[in-house]
């Protein structure tokens, strides 16, 4: 699994880093090696950069870089996915929508 299919909140390990030269190279400096453990704080809509706190630090690194990083999930990613699912749709619809007062 790749580190780009990761929904918001979930926690990994990472296997091993794909992207080779000065990214690959870059992505180790900052962390990203074998084992180290790490979590999604956010995500960028429209398939844009990820948040990643590791090694006690945030990175955001962009989809196709986080595409090269395998990792390994640390709980369960369906049930974030699920209440992910959930929210937007609670939140999402006419209901939601707020109107402005003049």
């Amino acid at each position: 699994m790749f580190l780009s299919e990761a929904p918001k909140g979930a926690s990994f390990t990472v296997s091993k880093v794909t992207l080779g030269k000065e990214v690959g190279k870059r992505l180790a400096d900052m962390g990203f090696t074998a084992g180290a453990e790490g979590a999604v704080v956010r995500v960028g809509f429209f398939r844009g950069p990820l948040q990643i706190r590791i090694r006690g630090y945030d990175i955001l690194i962009r989809r196709f870089e986080a595409a090269g990083i395998e990792v390994e999930p640390v709980g369960d990613w369906s049930a974030i996915r699920d209440a992910a699912r959930l929210f937007v749709r609670r939140t999402s619809g006419a209901g939601s929508r707020r109107t402005r007062r003049e």
